[in-house]
């Protein structure tokens, strides 16, 4: 069996953490077993939709590396991959099942509904359909046809005597649902639209879904869609259901409240590989309790079996931690890739020219690609306060031997990179039997204003050889 994973956001807005975890974890399994992952854009909610949000999730998707293999944009198979193109199908299979006696035609008015409305626990009203069309002899349907003048909602006959549907999950294995509490469900209404239960199973029989993982929200779903699986004579798919994401305080996620988007995170410059690594972590925990991992490791590791229960909560010191990871174990060459849209070129103009060898000497403590403006000054202190520093400079008569040797070693050092560069400062000292904090303080105080910083022949190696030499020289 070919392992089908499937994405089906509703373009209702931006993504946020919550529900693209979703789309993470059917991503990673689907490569996990060599499979497909599918994305389906599920937009008959008109009302709700917001121009612009297929788009939107669409440019998310791509940017946290989550590439589907059939989908609105590139087709595929099992074409068109949007709910909304799909009504032929939905009508071919409504009527299979009209056909075989699983579904019929309902006739009844909103207030007949309303009069059938019962009452239920706590004296709430509970609106669950009576029946009135189900028993219909073909020549009453055709007279409430007539009479109607309009198409009949179409209504799912849930089997009589069924005491109740059984689901097998493999995160929250055997669950037991009274049938009592489905009544016989709308699958299209008189105006021809689907409902959303239906359309899902549609949709997921004829795209050859095999394995439905989503949030533990749609697992009230779930009996209704079984049903429906069996009466189109097709295999229930493995269902998965992934444990709730509360935002930081405690209160579920949604597009509307609380959520962080996957949009803000890239405009902060927060890596994509740390995102996916820490939506990985919701619910699911590596076999060795590892939480720094590339996706190659999570590939390699995902499964249904070590995904959770509970509920789990968005951390957001947890994700700053984890991006810090990332970008710190980036080499210059792709770190200043990543970094380059985020420079403010007006500001750091000379760190532009040499961005590689800036971010190597900042990267330690970069947390997003965006942090770079906010650590550049580490390496372009204001002049005032090199001044300062180069007042306390001039009176310290040792300093000024450093500085000096130092001056005459950069002079003459090739190549001007780090490894280089922390070699002629050595051996500046050396010349002048200085080592340690009498060599590298002056030395670092007269480049950035402070005994505390990078190492030095990183510094270096960022600012110049021209800019390194006249900040020495001016000290001396």
């Amino acid at each position: 069996m070919t392992v089908r994973t499937r994405f089906a956001p509703s373009p209702t807005g931006r993504l946020h953490l919550g529900n693209v975890r979703a789309a993470v974890f059917n991503w990673l399994f689907a490569r996990r077993h060599g499979g497909t992952f599918v994305l389906r854009i599920e937009d008959t909610d008109v009302e709700r939709n917001v121009e612009g949000g297929e788009a939107g999730i669409l440019q998310d998707l791509r940017w946290l590396g989550l590439q589907w293999d059939e989908g609105p944009d590139i087709g595929g198979p099992h074409a068109p991959y949007r709910q909304s193109e799909r009504a032929r199908l939905h009508d071919r299979a409504v009527e299979t099942l009209v056909e075989s006696g699983w579904a019929y035609p309902c006739y009844c008015t909103e207030e007949q509904l309303e009069a059938d409305a019962e009452t239920g626990k706590e004296g709430r009203e509970v609106k669950r359909y009576a029946g009135r069309c189900r028993h219909l002899s073909p020549a009453e349907r055709a007279a409430h046809a007539v009479a109607s003048g309009q198409p009949p909602a179409i209504r799912f006959a849930v089997p009589e005597g069924l005491a109740s549907v059984e689901i097998e999950d493999e995160v929250f294995g055997s669950i037991s649902f009274p049938a009592s509490d489905i009544d016989d469900f709308i699958l299209r209404r008189s105006d021809r639209r689907v409902t959303y239960n239906f359309a899902v199973v549609a949709d997921d029989v004829d795209m050859e879904i095999t394995h439905v993982i989503r949030g533990v929200g749609h697992l009230s779903n779930t009996p209704k869609q079984a049903l429906l699986f069996d009466a189109l004579d097709r295999p229930r798919p493995v269902f998965a259901h992934l444990p709730t994401v509360l935002g930081p305080d405690g209160r579920k996620l949604s597009k509307r409240e609380g959520s962080a988007g996957v949009a803000e995170l890239r405009a902060r410059g927060v890596p994509a590989d740390a995102v996916v690594n820490y939506l990985s972590l919701l619910g699911w925990s590596h076999p060795e309790g590892r939480e720094v991992l590339g996706r190659t490791e999570l590939i390699e590791a995902v499964s249904l079996d070590r995904v959770g229960r509970a509920d789990t909560q968005m951390d957001a010191d947890k994700l700053a931690w984890i991006a810090h990871q990332h970008v710190a174990a980036e080499d210059p060459a792709a770190l200043a890739a990543h970094v380059a849209p985020f420079l403010d070129r007006a500001q750091f103009p000379d760190a532009a020219e040499r961005l590689e060898a800036v971010v190597d000497a900042l990267h330690t403590r970069l947390g997003s690609y965006g942090d770079i403006n906010v650590h550049l000054p580490v390496l372009y202190p204001e002049d005032a306060a090199l001044e300062a520093v180069g007042v306390e400079l001039a009176s310290d008569a040792e300093a000024q031997r450093v500085l000096q040797a130092t001056a005459a070693k950069l002079a003459e050092a090739e190549p001007w990179d780090a490894e280089a560069l922390g070699q002629a400062v050595r051996k500046a000292g050396a010349a002048v039997g200085a080592r340690g904090a009498a060599l590298f303080h002056p030395v670092r105080r007269a480049l950035i204003g402070s005994e505390k910083g990078p190492d030095l022949g990183k510094i270096l190696a960022a600012i110049g050889r021209n800019e390194a030499l006249r900040r020495i020289k001016v000290r001396t």
